[in-house]
């Protein structure tokens, strides 16, 4: 069993306010993973106070970038030697099968290199030309740190949420304090000890794992600079409500109900091979999911038939078996939710293709649900409209091209989405159509160095490459 008695403030463990240890439980069979302290007010107030004097005392924020990019380099390499162990952790906690979690563990080291690479090529100072050639004046434009950022990132997916925010922030000189998910204390617990290993100075980095009251006690701070977020839209207008009364500068990465359409000469094939991973990864925990299919009418019984026969053949259980692709929900309320969302489906007359509220056979003692297909799906339904958050996919029938990107864009989301076609021209054709800040053509994975955000309810601002670092900076013009 793992433990964690302190808290991580300011470079420091130091006792908690509240002593008492959350206990966190396998979501497969509900076992005792191991313990952890839990951030109050009172937590949150030293590690704000710490990153406020940091900041102010200006020496990470003075190290030159070639020195920050090297001692975060250090950190990227402490985690990917302990890449085996982290994905193991997340398994435990979130229930996330572990090709899911070994895989990431690839991708955190290409988001982590597209950072570096933007870090060593960012615009930190440039003099401009006059515009006028009579001007008697110089403009010097520089990007300066924000401030105290407080990163706030979900239990879905924590060390590419925590990552996607701590390295830009701080490669960029600011302080940070990041709040995680008391679901994944003991995760966070060692990318806090990897991060204690590289020698940031005092005061620069704080994690707290807290409930949400603890959370909006956080960014509402007032030495708080900047909020990054990552979570659901519901908490995302609550926390732009709060940034917006306080000026505080803001980025949310937000929900989504994506898109994937399938083009009328596409091979299904290929189509259900990417599917499987665009639609169903991390047990559908995802706010990437395509979960919303839409398929031409005159291909639609086949669509159905495909995406039926893929969802029921993918292996539902332990997710520390290298067999299984579908583990738990993370904890019961979400289990119910999913369980919920399908029941409205039922009700709302959607065709039941495969699966169901029931709960999988001898899998009762975990969060676990039957992967789910609904077809005869129209746009105006609960389920196609709000996000799940679950292995659940919905499938819809458009009558030709504009109508197609019509559905796709009938939506309050706008996050990711996906073109399927034996026509790549054509298929990025659709994609320029399709208001949403991700397109994949034909399951392209996601990019680290191209801007990674959303439209609409999904969110403000950006991550990755030289777009996402700039979130963390302010401009200073100075004329000489």
């Amino acid at each position: 069993m793992i433990t964690y008695e302190q808290l991580y403030i300011g470079g420091s463990w130091t006792e908690p306010s509240e002593p008492a240890l959350l206990e966190i439980l396998s979501p497969h069979d509900r076992s005792l993973l191991g313990a952890a302290a839990q951030a109050q007010p009172a937590d949150v107030d030293r590690a704000v106070a710490a990153a406020h004097a940091a900041f102010d005392n200006r020496e990470w924020r003075d190290t030159p970038a070639a020195a920050r990019i090297v001692m975060l380099r250090q950190f990227n390499q402490l985690r990917e030697e302990q890449a085996d162990r982290i994905a193991e952790l997340i398994t435990a906690e979130n229930g996330s099968a572990a090709w899911f979690t070994q895989a990431g563990q690839a991708a955190l080291t290409r988001q982590a290199n597209a950072y570096f690479a933007a870090a060593e090529h960012f615009d930190w100072e440039r003099t401009l030309t006059p515009s006028d050639p009579d001007a008697r004046m110089r403009s010097v434009v520089r990007r300066e740190p924000v401030g105290v950022v407080a990163a706030v990132i979900p239990w879905n997916s924590p060390f590419s949420a925590a990552t996607s925010k701590l390295l830009p922030a701080l490669l960029t000189g600011n302080s940070v304090v990041l709040k995680v998910s008391p679901e994944n204390s003991l995760s966070m617990g060692l990318l806090t000890e990897l991060m204690d290993r590289i020698g940031l100075p005092d005061g620069v980095l704080s994690v707290l794992p807290a409930e949400r009251g603890t959370s909006e006690y956080l960014i509402s701070h007032p030495l708080v600079d900047k909020i990054a977020f990552t979570g659901s839209t519901g908490a995302g207008r609550r926390i732009a409500s709060i940034a917006g009364s306080q000026l505080k500068r803001v980025s949310l990465e937000l929900g989504g109900k994506s898109a994937a359409v399938i083009l009328p000469d596409a091979d299904l094939t290929v189509v259900m091979k990417g599917l499987k991973f665009a639609s169903l990864l991390n047990n559908g925990e995802s706010c990437i999911a395509h979960t919303r299919i839409l398929a031409p009418a005159s291909r639609y019984g086949e669509v159905v038939a495909a995406l039926s026969a893929l969802v029921e053949s993918l292996p539902v259980g332990d997710p520390r078996d290298p067999e299984t692709f579908i583990g738990p929900m993370v904890r019961g309320d979400q289990q119910q939710r999913v369980r919920d969302y399908i029941e409205a489906g039922i009700g709302e007359g959607a065709r039941l293709v495969c699966g169901g509220p029931q709960v999988p056979p001898g899998l009762r003692d975990g969060f676990y649900v039957t992967p789910t297909v609904f077809a005869d799906v129209t746009p105006a339904m609960r389920i196609a409209r709000e996000e799940i958050f679950g292995p659940v996919l919905v499938v819809m029938a458009y009558d030709d091209i504009d109508d197609a990107i019509r559905i796709a864009n009938d939506s309050d989301y706008g996050l990711s989405g996906g073109v399927w076609s034996a026509d790549e021209a054509a298929a990025v054709a659709v994609a320029r159509r399709i208001r949403a800040g991700t397109v994949a053509v034909n399951g392209a994975p996601v990019g680290f160095d191209g801007p990674f955000g959303g439209f609409k309810a999904s969110g403000i601002g950006r991550e990755y490459g030289a777009v996402g670092l700039g979130q963390y900076t302010e401009y200073q013009t100075i004329t000489v």
